[in-house]
């Protein structure tokens, strides 16, 4: 028996785990008590990584779709396939042929993070789809518009703040979205122990809601709403204190003049609170010595999604606690770039292309994922012919799954990077499979940018790679190769790419750590024994710290670089070179939510909910985290329950204007009147997949509800909380 280290990849929190080997399979892990982020916390999905890295329905190796039939091949066969039929294809079709959809798993491996990128360089398509538009790209947009970068997220300082206000977000399930925190449980436990209050809003009364001071029951979807009447509150009663944000700020008066409608009085019925609970809220956050706004995704995947993104930060910084300990900061990553002297940059573009059928806006380069069906379907010129998939289920994940899943099965060829057969990679031509965690190095390259507390933590791969299988970085870089024409070159000449590329600007760049050297003799410095760690190692030398690779292997159990530091005016990348209180984007789209004002609300609406052991669709074939009772089942209040004739335990029907569902109800008070939840991820019972357990216990695809149809306009994401829902009950 012996130990490794590796950090956890199944969730956000991204903890340190130790894992027991018997040679080379995992039989346990717990807590790195070391780590110097996550100090021991684990919860059950980081128990069970030795099941998950062991599952028997992981694809060992290649399959390759010959007779109409996916076979297991060898790797040259699936490489070979790929290079016969993608490149022409877009030879005679053109780049946008080709759709690319990255999945949630993705970001959470250094092969994900590293080369998606260059496959879409290397194919040069405009049709790029990621599960950001079914989750978080509104706070993305938002984050664009005001601060120049959709990559500039302020998270909250946990550890310091005196006052939290959280909404559409429950991280004791969850472990946290956007915000880095290994034992958020804690964390949230520890504000309340030094004196701190905990506001949770949010329409059940979830773990998190419990743990709070005050949990505030708001109606789905009017999350918008709400923090308008707070931003209009703070200006009404003269409570704003902008502080040291005073000179990088402007378009203060025009906020106030844009939420001057949105008085408490006036969204209290589409909020359903009471207006003097509203102003006893904003008093109270700009009443406290520190305090932050987060809100997460039952404020993102709703109607006026990135309009609630952006009431968000505005809260942060008319009360001065944008970017000051104690408030919300924003991280400053390892492998992020030195920072840059203060000045104006290019700023944030919406809408700089359109999708070819609906014509949807781009955002961040990617168009909705609701939107991949329809562009698959629609004949004419730029149909989207080839699909390369990167650990993602569309089929569960967007809405409309059924409708996607047949459209899946016209295409000419389509790729799936991916461990599993599931209800989105069964259509592919060939499926390539990552090995399991415990056989690849890992580092967070995502995460550490939304982390509470700078630090850096790199684990080898725990086990060697087993007889038979590919590193996952190196199936990326010889996918690359293939769809490029290039298929044969080495691997490793796409990595080289890589670092020549990223050498020869960052020499010429004034505030680079690098800047006037020669790149060659740079890159010979590098240290690593593959490509990705070489080019790990180049990022942490052009990184903030001046830290390389070797500094992180010497210390196993990660570096911490302290807390989260002010970084404004530095990091902002706006036109202006200041916070842009109020973008052209955001003023035009308020007098959509100003006009539903006027709407009375009514009838039952739905919304989602976590689970501590679930992550969207991918660890529901893990028996110990898909065990005990039924955990999709339907919520509801015993007061509708009642009204409906609908009875605990009994099947009922649902229906929205996507499709209908037959799911198990479940009468709990946790769940506000007029308001009913269904979890998300599920709905394993599609034919053709090699998911034994999921299988065994299905679910409900909550998406398949939805049409496609109801999207946030400025950020292209789904609206999956929030919609107008029909029930009954069945015999």
């Amino acid at each position: 028996m012996s130990t490794a280290l590796r950090i956890c990849p199944l969730c956000e929190a991204t903890c340190g785990l130790t894992l027991t080997l018997d040679g080379s399979r995992v039989t346990g892990a717990r807590g790195d008590r070391d780590d110097v982020f996550s100090q021991g916390f684990i919860c059950p999905k980081g128990a069970s990584f030795g099941e998950v890295d062991a599952d028997p329905d992981r694809l060992t190796g290649p399959l390759v779709r010959k007779d109409g039939i996916l076979q297991e091949a060898t790797w040259t066969e699936a490489f070979d396939a790929i290079a016969a039929r993608v490149r022409p294809l877009i030879e005679e079709h053109g780049p946008n042929a080709v759709g690319v959809v990255l999945g949630n798993p993705n970001v959470h491996t250094m092969a994900g993070a590293l080369y998606p990128p260059l496959l879409l360089g290397a194919l040069r398509t405009r049709n790029l789809f990621t599960a950001s538009t079914l989750d978080q790209m509104p706070k993305h947009v938002s984050s664009g518009l005001l601060f120049g970068d959709p990559f500039a997220i302020p998270v909250p300082d946990l550890d310091r703040t005196d006052h939290l206000l959280m909404l559409g977000a429950n991280p004791l399930d969850s472990n946290g979205s956007l915000c880095t925190a290994p034992d958020f449980p804690g964390k949230l436990k520890a504000l309340r122990r030094r004196g701190g209050t905990l506001t949770v809003v949010d329409p059940r009364r979830t773990r998190t809601a419990r743990l709070a001071d005050r949990h505030v029951a708001i109606r789905p979807g009017a999350d918008a709403f709400f923090l308008a009447a707070l931003v209009h509150t703070l200006f009404a009663e003269d409570l704003t204190d902008l502080g040291a944000l005073t000179e990088h700020v402007e378009g203060v008066e025009e906020v106030r003049e844009a939420v001057r409608d949105f008085t408490p009085e006036a969204v209290a019925t589409a909020c359903d609170l009471d207006a003097d609970t509203i102003r006893t809220i904003a008093r109270e956050l700009a009443a406290a010595p520190t305090a932050a706004v987060y809100g997460r995704m039952g404020s993102s995947t709703v109607a006026y999604g990135t309009l609630a993104n952006w009431l968000v930060d505005v809260l942060n910084v008319l009360t001065g606690n944008l970017d000051r300990p104690g408030g919300a900061l924003f991280p400053l990553a390892a492998t992020a770039p030195a920072p840059r002297p203060a000045g104006s940059g290019k700023g944030f573009a919406l809408g700089r292309w359109s999708s070819r059928v609906s014509g949807h806006p781009e955002a961040k380069g990617e168009i909705p994922m609701a939107a991949l069906a329809e562009e698959i379907e629609t004949e004419g010129e730029g149909r989207i012919r080839v699909v390369i998939t990167v650990a993602a289920n569309p089929v569960l994940s967007a809405p409309d799954g059924t409708r996607l899943d047949a459209a899946l099965g016209t295409l000419d060829f389509m790729v799936a990077v991916d461990p599993y057969l599931n209800e989105t990679t069964r259509h592919a031509d060939v499926v390539l499979p990552p090995p399991p965690p415990s056989q690849s190095a890992h580092f967070d390259f995502a995460f550490n940018n939304f982390a509470v507390r700078n630090q850096a933590r790199f684990t080898p791969a725990a086990v060697p790679l087993e007889e038979g299988r590919m590193d996952e970085c190196e199936i990326h870089a010889r996918l690359i190769l293939a769809v490029a024409g290039m298929h044969g070159a080495p691997p490793s000449a796409v990595d080289d790419l890589a670092i020549d590329t990223t050498l020869a600007k960052a020499v010429a760049q004034e505030h680079s750590p690098v800047h006037g050297a020669d790149p060659k003799a740079v890159a010979a410095r590098l240290s690593g024994v593959t490509g990705p760690e070489r080019r790990l190692d180049m990022m942490l030398r052009l990184g903030p710290y001046d830290l390389d690779l070797e500094a992180l292997r010497r210390a196993p159990h990660g570096i911490d670089l302290g807390p989260l530091k002010p970084r404004l005016p530095g990091l902002l990348k706006t036109r202006s070179g200041r916070v842009e209180l109020l973008p052209t984007p955001i003023a035009a789209d308020l007098p959509r939510l100003r006009a539903a004002l006027d709407t009375e609300p009514g009838g039952l609406v739905l919304v989602g909910r976590r689970h501590l052991r679930s992550n969207n669709s991918w660890l529901h074939n893990a028996p110990s985290l898909n065990s005990g009772s039924n955990r999709c089942t339907l919520q509801i209040h015993p007061d509708d329950a009642d009204r409906l004739g609908l009875a605990d335990g009994k099947p009922a029907r649902i229906a929205a204007e996507g499709g209908e569902l037959e799911v198990e109800v479940e009468i709990t008070d946790s769940v506000r009147n007029g308001v009913v939840s269904l979890p998300h991820g599920w709905g394993h019972d599609r034919p053709g997949t090699r998911l034994a357990v999921a299988a065994a216990r299905p679910g409900v695809n909550v998406n398949q509800l939805l049409d496609g149809t109801r999207l946030d306009p400025l950020s292209g994401t789904a609206v999956l909380n929030g919609f107008p829902v029909e029930l009954s009950p069945l015999p």
